[in-house]
């Protein structure tokens, strides 16, 4: 057999891909409920039953897929009718002290709703409706709302104004009618650590794309000076610093104040440490640089699934295009179905001619049937704001042109990532999850892990479970002191990266993988085999029982081994369910975890459906015929038997 894949295989497995997708998001809701989702039960009844079974046609999941995004567009611009509210209109231009305080409730609700920080436009009342506003109007109604947020431990920061004529980058294209408007950032002053917004952002690319180099020059404020010196902070080895290639996953941070402005040192050249950053910031953006070169392809895969990133970079050199690891990588943050931004490097030493083609490269791969994505060059600040402020559709991916070099539109894409609405589903009221990504022998205090909390609060001080270990057996230990970017926090919430000290644990009986869950009268139950939806997104033969893959769910990866399909083979652009044992020791999972397996490169992603294994009922409803009887087979282990005719019920 040829292992090339063949035209007609690639666009079936693309289009697969897109599908399986928007599946695998419906779970994901079902898995951590948003409020609406709990407000109307039957749409997710609705959709489990239609999830079970294999799509063929691709219609009823676009619209689902579709209304949901316009929900969640609606429910941003607030335009869900709930009786008569005040016109804005009035509340920022009223003097007396009731009307502030309602607009202050208002700016309350509004960062709640936010996590933190809210965009405002002054100019439009909620339902999008003119205010027509005069220029001396708009400046009394942007002073209100300063009072007002003020009130609520808030600053306001102008990001586009229009009409207004103050000038500078500031002033958007006027509009026809001459009415004065204008975005507002508002965003909340911390009081303390575990108030600071965080966003996390995987930066992937092809080797030489200029990944680390980038962050370097985003997080220092200084330009690189094209032979690499912009990245050296950012390297963990001594290797990496002579080979320029990042290895390892690395972790560096973006601070934002409370203003807007970009958390910097005082001293050109120098770089802030991470608690100083911490202090000063209201929003931090925390980005994993992940390795470029297919060698370090299981370290890049584990960064990705393990940092569950709220958005995704994907950098591309100009004068390469995408090639290499960039198509895999992209295919995989596709399945994860994490919003993508696109940065093109280099654009200072790349001819004109080649530029184009690696712009055009990137529209025809984007908008091809496996990434559906609407590419939006932002090349001006108006721009950046409105694609910023309206990223909450993941069907949009901006695209910036940069230099590390001259510095060209890296304000544009500072700007971008100040503005970033929070995204991701997190549940704070769960019980509660933390999965370990990295584990840490520290002097004086002990074994320390670090990851991200999936759901649930945790106090420093609290009993909890950590596990599972080589015979799936679960420890008690106590949490002493927990951390959030190397500054003390007594709690850690859902959505948060933290890092907790153990007692009485040593650093050799942790491994990444790993969980830290509540402590409860039994400990937690887990698993060798379980049950998962996949799609296959390239392999070159078939795929049967005993097949054997590294697999990825989260933090966890491990050989294993499928023992039971619903179909007697499987091949590209396939949808099954499948059962897999892992063969080395059982691993904690949750139904709804997303999983990725790969042989060298990614195979195959699919969802986690059901934990244990019955080998009594097989997953293909098979059955013999013998001598006109029909007799069920119980399947020990794999899926059929070689007793006559095979049949695979649907």
């Amino acid at each position: 057999m040829t292992s090339k894949q063949l035209p007609h295989e690639r666009r079936k497995g693309e289009a697969a891909l897109s599908d399986f997708a928007e599946y695998v998001e419906r779970q994901q809701a079902l898995r951590y409920p948003t409020k609406a989702a709990q407000q109307t039960p039957q749409n997710a009844t609705a959709t489990t039953t239609g999830a079970s079974s294999t799509t063929t046609s691709t219609t009823a999941p676009e619209e689902h897929e579709h209304h949901a995004e316009l929900d969640d567009i609606l429910d941003s611009l607030n335009l869900s009718e709930s009786g008569p509210r005040i016109r804005l209109r009035d509340l920022l231009l009223s003097n007396d002290g009731d009307s502030l305080q309602k607009l202050a409730d208002l700016v309350g609700e509004r960062l709640d709703e936010g996590h933190g920080e809210s965009v405002f436009d002054i100019g439009f009342e909620n339902h999008g409706e003119s205010m027509r506003l005069t220029k001396e109007e708009w400046e009394v109604a942007y002073k209100r709302l300063t009072q007002a947020a003020a009130k609520m431990d808030a600053d306001c920061q102008v990001l586009l104004t229009k009409n207004l004529g103050s000038g500078g980058d500031l002033d958007g294209t006027p509009s026809r009618d001459g009415d004065v408007s204008g975005k507002v950032m508002i965003r909340h002053r911390p009081s303390v650590a575990e108030e600071v917004i965080e966003t996390r952002i995987a930066v992937v690319g092809n080797v030489d794309a200029g990944k680390s180099s980038m962050l370097g020059v985003l997080v220092k404020g200084d330009l690189d000076d094209g032979r690499g010196r912009a990245r050296v902070n950012l390297f963990r080895h001594k290797h990496e610093i002579e080979t320029g290639r990042t290895s390892s996953v690395g972790m560096e941070i973006m601070g934002f104040d409370s203003h807007g402005q970009t958390v910097l040192s005082d001293t050109p050249g120098r770089k802030l440490s991470w608690e100083e950053i911490g202090k000063r910031s209201a929003k931090v953006i925390t980005f994993t640089d992940l390795a470029g070169h297919e060698r370090y392809l299981r370290t890049t895969v584990f960064g990705l699934l393990s940092s569950s990133p709220n958005y995704c970079l994907l950098m591309v050199a100009a004068n390469n295009g995408l090639i290499g690891m960039s198509k895999e990588h992209l295919g995989i943050a596709l399945a994860l179905n994490v919003p993508i931004m696109v940065v093109i490097t280099k654009i200072d030493i790349c001819p004109p001619n080649i530029l184009e083609q690696t712009i055009t490269q990137i529209t025809r791969i984007l908008k091809s049937p496996g990434a559906r994505k609407i590419p939006i060059f932002i090349k001006n600040r108006e721009e950046c704001i409105n694609t910023a402020t309206q990223f909450v559709s993941q069907r949009i991916c901006p695209i910036f042109q940069v230099s590390n070099v001259t510095g060209e539109n890296l304000d544009l894409v500072r700007a971008f990532l100040n503005i970033l609405p929070h995204h991701g589903r997190y549940d704070a009221d769960a019980p509660f999850e933390f999965h370990v990504n990295d584990t840490f022998s520290v002097p004086h205090v002990g074994t320390v892990v670090s990851g991200i909390v999936k759901s649930g609060i945790i106090h420093a001080g609290d009993e909890v479970y950590l596990g599972p270990d080589g015979l799936g057996k679960f420890m008690t230990t106590a949490i002493r002191s927990i951390e959030r970017k190397r500054i003390g926090v007594p709690a850690a919430s859902a959505g948060q990266s933290a890092s907790f000290a153990l007692k009485r644990v040593k650093r050799k009986d942790v491994r990444k993988g790993m969980v830290v869950l509540a402590k409860t009268e039994s400990p937690p139950k887990v698993y060798r085999e379980f049950v998962a939806e996949v799609l296959i997104l390239s392999h070159a033969t078939t795929i049967k029982t005993k097949y054997q893959a590294m697999l990825h769910v989260g933090p966890v990866s491990q050989t294993a081994a499928i023992i039971d399909v619903d179909r007697p083979f499987i091949r590209t652009g396939d949808r099954a369910t499948v059962a897999f044992r892992f063969v080395q020791r059982p691993e904690y999972l949750v139904p709804g975890d997303r999983l990725l397996f790969r042989e060298g490169r990614t195979k195959g992603l699919g969802i986690v459906k059901g934990l244990g294994y019955d080998p009594g009922k097989p997953l293909g409803g098979v059955s013999v015929e013998d001598g006109g009887k029909k007799e069920e087979v119980e399947a020990g282990g794999e899926a059929g038997g070689e007793h006559g005719e095979v049949k695979v019920g649907a």
